[in-house]
């Protein structure tokens, strides 16, 4: 069976990785939360290098490729989760506040919003 892993748990995972690691990371504090975004875009380019590298055909269909790539998105998310425990934002402020915005792009005309942008 599967697991689909909740925000709730992601963040509970996460603080042990810190506890397991403190002595080495940064502490647990708001201002370190910068420096993971940063490391979270560094890890953002090991994806896109993947995709540039292997082709996303290969990303789709190879599975050494694929898992590799997915090991990167997991990064991804587990600097994202770091900044969410480090600005101290719970899963269900998280949850509300990504419902919200879901609620609006749903209602969005991205091409009209696009043009009024880059006037």
């Amino acid at each position: 069976m599967e697991k689909d892993l909740k925000i709730s748990e992601l963040k509970e995972m996460q603080f042990k990785l810190y506890e397991l690691n403190k002595e080495k990371w940064h502490d647990m504090e708001p201002k370190y939360a910068k420096d993971h975004i940063l490391f979270m875009i560094e890890e953002i380019g090991e994806c896109i290098s993947i995709i540039k590298k292997k082709k996303i055909d290969n990303v789709m269909n190879d599975e050494g490729i694929r898992n590799r790539f997915i090991e990167e998105l997991s990064d991804v998310l587990m600097y994202y989760i770091e900044v969410m425990n480090r600005l101290d934002i719970s899963a269900e402020e998280f949850t509300k506040v990504y419902l919200e915005k879901y609620h609006t792009n749903l209602n969005r005309n991205y091409e009209e919003d696009n043009k009024k942008k880059y006037v």
